[in-house]
């Protein structure tokens, strides 16, 4: 029997996507709602309930509106939005970040997807901390830099819509100039930090893809850690989703 899928929010970018990767596959079942009916709190539930899986693909306020729709359907949850990353309750879905992680993801019923920026952060960060490389009180800044479209429609068309009003495909631009990106939680709940990091992300011209660095000055740190001495310990069956070059920085003077 094919499992049924329902993706609240299909008609998002992010639901888009999701829905043409599954739409090719035969053991699965989509139930889909029509324009009239997708927004309609009674047709979503009555598809919520109706599901084995849903992925909630919509803002955050609409993300916990579904969950509580959902509530007492027995319907496994996934949810694309930042609502639920430092919820109780909601097992973060990023099975190579620690160990026993993959197996919790596996039993949830309810899971939140990790965000784009923070997955980045996370890979290279979780595993400084857990070794005590890198303390959970460092003072850490995280630079980032992504493809336009993890923006969604409006984003796409500043990029992509030539000729017509808000068209301004910059090279490079930054933003989150307040400090209060909203992956910042989840990445210092999940990379183990005691203090939010200082993130600066930034979009550049292109589609797709993203850069995330920590810079980390290694007179700082308590011990002086190598390729040599440290090698995180990801899971067998997956590749390593971050890359570690150290190298030595100068100290200050003065």
């Amino acid at each position: 029997m094919a499992a049924r899928i329902f993706i609240d929010g299909e008609a998002g970018t992010t639901g888009l996507q999701i829905r043409e990767r599954l739409a090719v596959r035969r053991d699965i079942e989509l139930i889909s709602l029509d324009d009239a009916r997708r927004k309609d709190p009674s047709a979503r539930r009555d598809a919520l309930h109706a599901a084995d899986v849903a992925i909630l693909c919509l803002p955050d306020d609409a993300a916990r509106e579904a969950a509580a729709l959902a509530a007492g359907g027995g319907t496994k949850l996934i949810d694309a939005s930042t609502a639920h990353r430092t919820a109780e309750g909601w097992v973060f879905g990023f099975p190579e970040f620690r160990p026993g992680q993959r197996e919790a993801v596996v039993g949830a019923d309810r899971v939140s997807n990790p965000g784009c920026y923070s997955t980045g952060a996370i890979a290279i960060l979780a595993p400084l901390v857990a070794a005590g490389l890198v303390p959970a009180d460092f003072p850490v800044t995280i630079n980032a830099v992504s493809g336009y479209s993890g923006g969604g429609k409006a984003l796409i068309q500043r990029y992509e819509a030539e000729g017509q009003d808000g068209y301004k495909p910059d090279p490079y631009w930054s933003y989150g100039l307040t400090l209060a990106h909203k992956h910042v939680p989840e990445i210092a709940r999940w990379a183990g930090l005691a203090h939010p990091p200082i993130f600066q992300p930034a979009v550049a011209r292109y589609a797709q893809g993203m850069l995330v660095s920590v810079p980390l000055a290694l007179w700082a740190l308590p011990g002086t850690p190598s390729q040599r001495t440290f090698t995180p310990s990801w899971p067998s069956d997956t590749q390593a989703p971050a890359s570690f070059g150290w190298r030595r920085s100068a100290r200050p003077r003065g």
